[in-house]
């Protein structure tokens, strides 16, 4: 991948916007690597680019998988990597934009192989409470159960897979990933409140655009796009089990927790300088900004 660049960081901050403005100036491609941006039929649920944004550039990989299909790093990977050497050899550069961290660290320093899923075994974890297994997975694998998603039940269980399988934790076999790889990118954020803000803001229009009918009519769904953020709580809403307003608080509420664990994972990624955007205020200084790292990545023309 040696005409490549990435835009990473939480949702809503901005991210999509700028990509597409830069790759519009660059001539560059943009690759989603938004792990429910992918699903074909939850396009505002997902938030994924609007057209105004896709006529500015070519992207790839958002709405081109069935809902019912499952995913995974692997399989992101794999398509990912196709969709760059695709775009290079068209003498363009690949931006890589997302907030998905495991994907994105997938791309950028491989997997370690991971045996296949025991759906003997996955049947029986699924049984357990998640506080069970939560448990479970801090006996076996403390420094994992330290970093993954607690109320994830499918990665706790994959976690907990691992090592019945492997007889190794999970945690102990990501740092087989190859941390040599300096792949280039920015991390862009915004201070914590207009962060918080930018998220009320498009949760409270999401509903307005018409969420509800686009959950209603989604039909069957796979365990990783079921996983979709604010899912629950708009079918919750369809049931009338809960009010619209008490729908809007409980998906920002997530939505922030969410955010909040994105700003920690790309902290910790020494390749992506970062870029905060509440003291950058100027839309245009951004893109120039990025600009001028993505210029070092630019293909050469013969």
């Amino acid at each position: 991948m040696k005409s490549v660049f990435f835009i990473a960081g939480p949702t809503a901050g901005g991210k999509s916007e700028l990509a597409a403005d830069v790759a519009a100036r660059c001539g560059a491609e943009i690759v989603s690597a938004d792990a429910f941006q992918l699903y074909r039929g939850l396009p505002i649920l997902t938030a994924q680019p609007d057209a105004a944004m896709l006529r500015k550039a070519p992207h790839h990989l958002i709405a081109c998988v069935p809902p019912t299909e499952e995913m995974s790093a692997e399989k992101f990977r794999t398509l990912a990597r196709a969709a760059i050497e695709e775009i290079n050899r068209r003498g363009k550069l690949a931006l890589v934009v997302g907030g998905s961290g495991l994907y994105l660290k997938a791309l950028t320093h491989g997997l370690a192989p991971l045996p296949a899923v025991d759906s003997k075994l996955r049947a029986e974890l699924n049984t357990l409470s998640l506080d069970e297994l939560n448990a479970r997975l801090a006996a076996v694998d403390p420094a994992g159960a330290e970093k993954i998603d607690r109320q994830n039940k499918r990665r706790v269980v994959r976690a907990l897979e691992i090592f019945a399988q492997t007889r190794a934790p999970a945690s102990a076999q990501r740092s087989q990933w190859e941390e040599s790889s300096q792949a280039p990118g920015v991390f862009v954020f915004r201070d914590r409140a207009e962060l918080n803000f930018r998220i009320d803001r498009r949760v409270e229009e999401m509903l307005r655009a018409g969420v509800k009918e686009e959950v209603a009519t989604i039909g069957q769904l796979s365990t990783t796009a079921a996983k979709t953020l604010g899912l629950d709580q708009v079918r919750q809403l369809l049931a009338g089990r809960i009010s619209s307003p008490e729908c809007i608080a409980a998906i920002q509420q997530a939505t922030r927790r969410y955010a909040k664990r994105q700003l920690t994972w790309f902290r910790r990624q020494p390749n992506l300088e970062s870029l905060n955007l509440s003291l950058l205020k100027d839309h245009a200084a951004a893109v120039d900004w990025i600009l001028q790292k993505v210029s070092l990545c630019l293909p050469l023309n013969d």
